[in-house]
């Protein structure tokens, strides 16, 4: 023991006291392996940049993440803006609302809560036993709202695979493959990523099905690339797999870093899955001033 109390007043000790309130405090979340750095500017004034998210996401240079996620003052319990790891902004990142809305209840100590985004408004609910639900709202099936390049059919593009096209306030490109592990999604992705049927580019996923109320998934989502789990691919994904009578309208969907289960109702796409509060931390102003 006294070893270990030497120990910590020599290396711990010495850290803790460089930590100075003049940085910018962060926390590290994720969904199924689907990670975040969330900023929360509810009582401090913050300007969020594409270079400032960018640095954030490098995960050996800065903290490393999936998508960065700015809680904010809103006219409901609070409001979300989302960035990608290429600097770009989503209107919607389920997994990430998820966390979110999990924090914020246990900070509350709410059940429900009403998050507001460039989406819309998207409530939450605590389902127990560590479960966080949200509902994603009604899915876009429109070409022009996805949106798509022109006027066709979204069920079925005219891309070979024949994948089906969706917008849950981000674009979709969902192929329905024999094996989902079998594809190579780090060429597969990028390629239809960019293709220009998509004007804001696509999150893509290869869905294999096991069951009519299970399915497998991998993605590749635009501005960040092969993610372990995402909670907006998954929506999309299942009311894909629905539209085709693949699979009723309440599947389990397994990806990479575990099972999310997805439930389109009459009132929207409902989205329950664990989530994860791995830490909290502070940017240096060393960091935050190499930004330039």
């Amino acid at each position: 023991m006294r070893v270990l109390d030497s120990f910590r007043r020599r290396v711990y000790m010495p850290r803790m006291s460089m930590q100075k309130d003049t940085g910018l405090p962060f926390m590290k979340m994720h969904g199924l392996g689907n990670d975040f750095v969330v900023l929360d500017a509810r009582a401090r004034s913050l300007e969020v940049t594409p270079a400032l998210a960018i640095a954030l996401a490098d995960r050996h240079k800065g903290v490393g993440f999936d998508q960065l996620a700015v809680i904010s003052l809103g006219q409901r319990d609070a409001h979300l803006t989302f960035y990608n790891a290429d600097g770009s902004t989503s209107a919607a990142c389920g997994n990430a609302t998820r966390c979110i809305a999990r924090f914020l209840m246990d900070e509350s100590g709410q059940g429900e809560l009403c998050l507001t985004t460039d989406r819309g408004d998207l409530y939450a609910l605590d389902r127990g036993e560590g479960m966080t639900a949200v509902n994603m709202g009604q899915p876009q099936l429109d070409w022009q709202d996805i949106p798509l390049a022109e006027a066709m059919d979204t069920v079925e593009l005219p891309i070979e695979g024949g994948p089906s096209a969706t917008g849950m306030g981000n674009p979709h490109c969902t192929f329905f493959v024999e094996d989902a592990e079998a594809i190579p999604l780090e060429q597969f992705g990028p390629r239809y990523e960019h293709h220009p049927l998509y004007p804001e580019r696509t999150n893509v996923q290869v869905v294999s099905v096991i069951g009519p109320d299970h399915l497998r998934m991998r993605v590749w989502e635009r501005g960040v690339g092969h993610t372990l789990a995402s909670g907006s691919s998954s929506c999309a994904a299942a009311v894909a797999a629905a539209r085709r009578g693949l699979t009723s309208r309440k599947v389990r969907i397994d990806l990479d870093g575990g099972t999310l289960h997805i439930d389109w109702r009459e009132d929207g796409v409902w989205m329950t899955g664990p989530t994860a509060h791995v830490f909290d931390g502070v940017l240096t102003q060393e960091f935050l001033e190499g930004l330039g």
